[in-house]
């Protein structure tokens, strides 16, 4: 919170350098409305077309005898993360690492915090235990890993190809152990 109210004041003054390059990258050509018209029209297409991956993926999946929690853990995951790839992806072919960045942490706080939290009030929910002691410990340790690629051993506050990788390699053994358990 405290970080929050002293980046505004810093924002308010002029001195965010985020901001300036962020207005820097503008089109001046394009006006707002056709700038939100175009943002509206983006958000329903990825809107649209994760639902529908989710939802086919589902289908399967359920036809093949695979729990609910590895569905949610795996296959809704990536469908509802879609529009935060497709948007990292862009951000970093634009060079815009910054916006990537904050595009996924900023996800993965709200969903954490708020999406959890707002559920929670409404309908407070039981936590199984393959969740308490496979998947928490989990995200624990990727979370721990990335700040620690991230704030970097050789070159501090970047995560390169070989980060990238081990990340991805990371997601893919967590796939592997989440099939391993779902058969049993």
């Amino acid at each position: 919170l405290y970080w929050l109210i002293r980046m505004g004041r810093r924002e308010q003054d002029g001195l965010d350098p985020m901001a300036a390059e962020f207005e820097a990258e503008l089109p001046p050509e394009m006006s707002s409305g056709r700038a939100l018209l175009l943002l509206g029209i983006g958000l329903l297409v990825l809107l649209f077309s994760s639902r529908m991956v989710v939802w086919g993926a589902v289908e399967i999946a359920h036809a093949l005898g695979i729990s609910d929690l590895v569905i949610g853990l795996t296959i809704v995951a990536i469908g509802t993360s879609l529009p935060e790839l497709a948007a990292s992806v862009m951000s970093a072919l634009r060079g815009e690492h910054d916006i990537a960045i904050g595009n996924v942490i900023g996800s993965n706080i709200f969903n954490i915090l708020g999406v959890l939290g707002i559920s929670g009030i409404i309908l407070p929910y039981h936590l199984d235990q393959e969740v308490l002691g496979r998947d928490f410990p989990i995200m624990t340790g990727f979370a721990i890993a990335l700040f620690a690629m991230a704030y970097g051993f050789r070159k501090p506050g970047s995560l390169g190809r070989i980060g990238g990788a081990l990340l991805l390699a990371g997601y893919v053994g967590y796939l592997m152990v989440l099939g391993a358990a779902s058969l049993q």
